[in-house]
């Protein structure tokens, strides 16, 4: 077994020269291929249909970075919202972990924007005009004629175009929907800047599909390597049964009518057809590896062979180490109940920061550089600024401050009875007067109401400077 531990010191992407190695999967095919197709389908039209779906009048995806905008499933979020994304990132990375503690790389083979694309999209293209396998490699080697020309300029050109599509739904997540309407409406001359993003999205995305491709899940996505550190021997991976296959004296070729068990050969025919089809090009034979995107095509493509042969299916199957070595069935172990644990209280967290979190939020600082100003009547006067962020989709009308903890009055510079836009910032400037015998120190804190109307819908503070002699 030691001499099969070579595949580790390389990837299969890489020739011994040090050259890419191009992989020409074969065309998956089986019951799980078609559920990942399903999926596929589920996850594609979200991913397009998202940033022009509203909910409330609010995008219902959007990640605009530039103007601090963000909708998450139609609520609105602002950077003073840091906090809930810092709580939700948390939960994001604990899920990924009790994820993959539990049930390996499945989330690269089923869900990941990248394995879709290029398994469902991409690479369905490619089998339609190359063709399956065996016409690809043929096609790669062809010289230079007119056949291999049309062929590369027609995948080419629909690559381009889907890449190009990409682009403008990516675009459309940063700047929002009906920006990228209205720019295209508008035509692109007119937003010179906005295009030149997009065509290199557009080469982004056409580099990654047409060149980089499972380079991406090998070299560049950090999930691999996590993975690696996660995964333990009760980790539901797809998984070689080298016991059965194996057998005593190792795998053997099919020869029809042979008492394989009697000569101590295993189920494994040696066929390959579990390296033909893996689109990262591994032999999963070898066990557990860092390539290996949990994607199921070898187990198809296994039991298509196992039932042609007249063998049991579930030669390569979802199961853990320990499950093939010792047949203990898949257990929730006390390592997937801590990450569990403290997911649920971190979700429970977010769920309730959710609930108090205030639809408009305020901001009153004093004016820096400026001190206290002496009155008639014993008065002490201090300038503020303020801001006020509407987080709803609909206008907050008729704003106006009250003084909540002391005795005393605020006086807008531009008048009061304001509104504050849907999902817009309002600033401005305000004065605050309180008598100095009701004043305790030379900073007090005043606590300030700000209201709509009569409703009272946030609360913020602020610190008073006054004349310290007084006391």
């Amino acid at each position: 077994m030691e001499s099969n531990e070579n595949f580790r010191d390389s990837i299969s992407t890489i020739s011994e020269e040090g050259k890419r190695s191009w992989i020409f999967p074969k065309k998956p095919s089986g019951k799980f291929y078609t559920y990942r197709k399903y999926v596929s389908y589920v996850l594609l039209i979200f991913l397009f249909a998202a940033p022009f779906v509203k909910v409330n009048g609010n995008q219902f995806l959007m990640f605009n970075v530039l103007e601090r905008k963000f909708n998450i499933f139609g609520f609105p979020f602002w950077p003073q919202d840091f906090h809930l994304f810092v709580i939700s990132m948390i939960i994001g990375v604990i899920f990924i972990a009790l994820f993959t503690v539990a049930f390996g790389r499945i989330f690269c083979g089923w869900m990941c924007p990248q394995t879709i694309f290029m398994e469902m999209v991409f690479r369905r293209i490619e089998y339609w005009i190359d063709g399956d396998r065996g016409a690809q490699i043929r096609l790669d080697r062809a010289p230079w004629n007119a056949q291999k020309i049309r062929k590369r300029l027609l995948k080419w050109s629909i690559f381009f175009i889907i890449s190009f599509l990409i682009a403008n739904v990516f675009l459309a997540y940063l700047i929002g929907s009906d920006e990228l309407i209205a720019y295209i409406k508008e035509g692109p001359l007119q937003h010179t800047g906005t295009l030149t993003a997009l065509l290199i999205f557009t080469a982004v995305f056409y580099f990654v599909f047409v060149w980089f491709r499972e380079q991406v899940c090998i070299i560049a996505c950090p999930y691999g390597r996590m993975q690696g550190v996660l995964l333990d021997d009760k980790s539901v991976v797809v998984a070689y049964d080298y016991k059965r296959g194996e057998g005593e004296n190792g795998r053997k070729k099919f020869r029809k009518n042979e008492d394989r068990s009697a000569m101590g050969h295993g189920d494994c025919i040696d066929c390959l057809q579990c390296v033909h089809v893996c689109p990262t090009g591994i032999d999963i034979r070898n066990g557990t590896q860092l390539e290996c995107v949990n994607c199921t095509a070898c187990i198809d493509e296994c039991d298509t062979i196992m039932e042609k042969v007249g063998y049991p299916k579930g030669l390569i199957r979802y199961a853990s180490e320990v499950e093939i070595s010792d047949k203990v069935p898949f257990r929730f172990t006390p390592r997937m109940k801590g990450y569990a644990a403290v997911l649920m209280v971190l979700m429970s967290v977010l769920i309730g920061m959710l609930f108090l979190r205030n639809d408009l939020e305020a901001t009153v600082l004093r004016l820096p550089g400026q001190l206290y100003e002496r009155k008639d009547n014993n008065m002490i006067s201090n300038v503020y600024t303020f801001k006020l962020i509407n987080k709803t989709s609909r206008s907050i009308p008729d704003i106006n401050f009250k003084l909540l903890s002391h005795n005393g009055t605020i006086t807008f510079v531009k008048g009061s009875g304001f509104d504050v836009p849907a999902q817009e910032l309002s600033e401005g400037t305000l004065f605050i007067e309180i008598n100095n015998a009701a004043l305790s120190g030379d900073k007090d804190k005043v606590e300030i109401g700000v209201y709509s109307g009569d409703e009272l819908v946030e609360t913020t503070t602020a610190r008073f400077l006054a004349p310290h002699s007084y006391r």
